[in-house]
């Protein structure tokens, strides 16, 4: 109860429009229709342990928390960011004190956030997910490949949430106005742009339509208006984030693919994620060897020059220079030839140990080195016809018919001459 001199705060607009019906869900359908995993359980009653991860606002928390309802279980509720082993061990024995009360069905204790949590904690939860004490939910907007350990991964099953389509949007946005009890003002192409702001996040969309709920009904709000009232969604992309890593991925396998179209889009995700134009360009000169190499000996300059470019200029007029360097790479004809040839050379290197050079390779600036044959039959390439001599150039035990062939040129672009230059060099070296 309160007193007379207490204000209750509003509820804030997300959680005043919270779902407390698995039918009031928006999105998700791949999980929960009737034939998929969260749809089975739901129509058995029977729900075990499992891992929500997904974008923020795709609905993890409210979705936890309807299944637990729905199957007539407790529901216990901790952030692994704010709540440690004290508050786990807490939340375990209230778990324990309901199944020794008699009540069966048990708690569903639903821990956001979970990979914030380290293996001792996440250990453990192993017991009690084991006998059936509870049955965990664990939230997360990370991989949990990587982020959870082994042990507790392969005990629940790994639910994958969408971020919400435009659609979805729309349907939650109605909902919001019907609560206010009236719609916003904002211009149709104000609307859309609203959706598009949020990013797929439904509690941001939330967020930015209450910000919005007190304009006066003739407002009629210009989408450029919109982003002077409310802000955009920042991308998802931080350094060491999944999607930080996808992106990088689909970058790199875009330009090496030659899809120049979608190597741009990428390059302007990864910008608008906030990732330093630097470490692009620090990629885009690794890529320069390691896509294109010798088959376009012109792509590490022009990575090089970008770059140059760049630093020269800064910040925002030099971003062009990023494009330029992502259409010449996209473009270019591909070889990994001379990359995977390095790696050969290094694993043979490592093979052999240390091998002197072939003594007729080796100078001999003092009599002693000249009384043991050093540099003895060595021939100057240049004295002889198309200065080339055919001598033996690889240690002894490497050389004869049995030379290794570390560089294998492609037959595209400029190495379809290093090939030919090749077969014309071992022609006369058999010779």
């Amino acid at each position: 109860m309160t007193s007379l001199f207490e204000t209750v705060a509003p509820r804030p607009l997300a959680e005043a429009l919270r779902p407390e019906r698995i039918e009031d869900v928006i999105g998700q359908a791949h999980l929960m229709a009737p034939d998929r995993p969260i749809g089975r359980m739901v129509a058995s009653g029977r729900l075990s342990s499992m891992i929500f991860w997904g974008p923020p606002g795709t609905g993890k928390t409210t979705l936890a928390r309807i299944l637990a309802a729905r199957s007539g279980m407790a529901f216990e509720q901790i952030s692994a960011v704010m709540s440690g082993m004290a508050d786990l061990k807490k939340a375990l024995a209230r778990a324990q004190g309901l199944r020794q009360q008699g009540q069966t069905k048990g708690m569903v204790l639903f821990v956001d956030e979970i990979h914030r949590w380290n293996k001792a904690q996440q250990d453990a939860l192993l017991p009690y997910v084991e006998d059936g004490t509870i049955v965990l939910i664990g939230a997360t907007t990370e991989n949990p490949s990587f982020e959870l350990n082994r042990a507790l991964a392969s005990r629940a099953q790994v639910m994958v949430l969408e971020r919400l389509a435009t659609h979805d949007l729309s349907i939650l946005l109605e909902r919001a106005e019907a609560h206010l009890g009236h719609t916003l003002p904002l211009e149709a192409e104000a609307r859309t742009e609203l959706l598009n702001m949020a990013d797929g996040d439904g509690r941001y969309l939330l967020v930015m339509a209450e910000a919005l709920s007190d304009l006066g009904p003739d407002a009629a709000v210009t989408p450029e208006q919109l982003h002077t009232l409310v802000q955009r969604k920042a991308h998802a992309g931080d350094k060491g984030s999944d999607i930080h890593h996808a992106l990088l991925s689909a970058f790199q396998k875009s330009i090496r693919g030659s899809d120049v179209q979608a190597a741009l889009y990428w390059l302007a995700r990864l910008l608008r994620s906030g990732e330093p134009p630097r470490a692009i360009l620090r990629r885009l000169m690794v890529m320069a060897t390691e896509e294109v190499g010798l088959a376009d000996p012109r792509a590490i300059e022009q990575a090089a020059a970008c770059a140059a470019v760049f630093e020269r200029i800064g910040e925002p007029e030099g971003l062009p220079a990023l494009a330029q360097c992502v259409g010449y790479l996209a473009t270019a004809i591909k070889s990994n030839a001379i990359y995977k040839a390095f790696y050969t050379a290094m694993d043979l290197a490592e093979a052999h140990g240390s091998i002197m050079p072939p003594k007729h390779l080796v100078n001999a600036p003092t009599a002693l080195m000249k009384a043991q044959g050093f540099k003895d039959g060595y021939r100057y390439d240049h004295d002889f016809p198309h200065a080339f001599s055919g001598q033996p150039f690889f240690p002894d035990i490497l050389s004869g018919p049995d030379r290794p062939e570390i560089y294998r040129p492609n037959a595209r672009g400029y190495e379809r001459d290093i090939l030919k230059r090749l077969a014309w060099w071992d022609q006369r070296r058999e010779n």
